[in-house]
């Protein structure tokens, strides 16, 4: 039988997928699911006119947070054991839910779960990741965006073989199920990040303090992307590397560190800025074509 589980969604103007997403939630596990709304501050409606299926409790952020910070106020009005964090441009597949907490029974020290993510097309998108590190950050971002099967790219995305159950260094916060006891630990996501990041830094923090981060591809989930960001790709583009030098900065502090921090300060301002103006790199690499499991 399923552990009593929870999921929050995080919104912020999702139009009609927010409801996509309630429709599909009810496939995906056996078990009936808390599911709370945190919103920051949308002005389109949609989670009022949502709100009339009376399936779900809304938390109120005030303010647009970012996605940490709200994710942070909808788990703590949650009372699973396991708590879901999503986006609401998700489509769950049937079962989907009851998979990623089977997997999180097999793995009693996992901290983070994440699900096999497909984008509309089909592809699977790369959502468990290893931890940044110099060389492959550096050779994902000088390249990834003009040969998204370079070494570095490949390694980072662990994109080499069929999708396989087990320990990755941290994992999409599109789709993740958290072991409450383990977010709690690290005092969940650091509302310092508005937006990307937040993820990478989770899963570091988790490793940090003795847990893991599973990658469970049975459970499946779609997810279209970007409901949030279309409307504003240049701040995106600027966000995305404020995060990225946040994440950075901290690991590679002291003075000895001093001239990295200089050159990837450099660096992340010049990507920005040629992110800002080219929709080709501010994308990235295309996820590599990869066998789903049992398929």
């Amino acid at each position: 039988m399923i552990a009593d589980v929870s999921v929050v969604v995080v919104t912020y103007s999702p139009g009609a997928s927010l409801e996509t997403f309630l429709d599909s939630l009810e496939s995906a596990s056996a078990e009936k699911v808390e599911v709370v709304v945190a919103d920051n501050g949308s002005p389109d409606g949609s989670v009022e006119r949502a709100e009339a299926r009376g399936s779900f409790s809304v938390v109120e952020t005030g303010r647009n947070l970012g996605y940490g910070g709200a994710a942070n106020l909808g788990v703590a009005a949650t009372s699973g054991q396991f708590v879901v964090v999503a986006n609401p441009d998700l489509v769950w597949k049937p079962g989907s839910l009851d998979e990623l907490v089977a997997a999180a029974h097999r793995w009693p020290r996992a901290g983070a779960v994440g699900p096999l993510i497909l984008t509309p097309s089909g592809e699977v998108y790369p959502s468990a990741r290893a931890l940044p590190s110099l060389g492959r950050g550096i050779g994902h971002a000088l390249f990834g965006w003009w040969w998204p099967s370079n070494p570095w790219t490949v390694a980072y995305r662990h994109e080499r073989g069929a999708p396989t159950e087990g320990p990755t260094g941290w994992l999409s916060g599109s789709c993740i199920l958290l072991r409450r006891a383990a977010f709690d630990d690290v005092r969940g996501f650091d509302p310092g990040y508005f937006m990307y990041f937040e993820d990478v830094d989770l899963g570091d923090r988790l490793g940090r303090a003795g847990w893991q981060s599973v990658y469970a591809p049975a459970a499946v989930v779609e997810h279209a992307g970007g409901h949030a960001t279309e409307r504003e790709r240049s701040r995106m583009a600027v966000e995305h590397h404020r995060s990225a030098w946040r994440y950075l900065s901290r690991h590679y502090s002291g003075a000895r560190w001093l001239p990295v921090r200089v050159v990837l300060r450099a660096g992340l301002w010049a990507r920005s800025l040629l992110a800002s103006r080219s929709q080709r790199v501010a994308d990235g690499a295309a996820p590599q074509r990869r066998a789903t499991p049992g398929g």
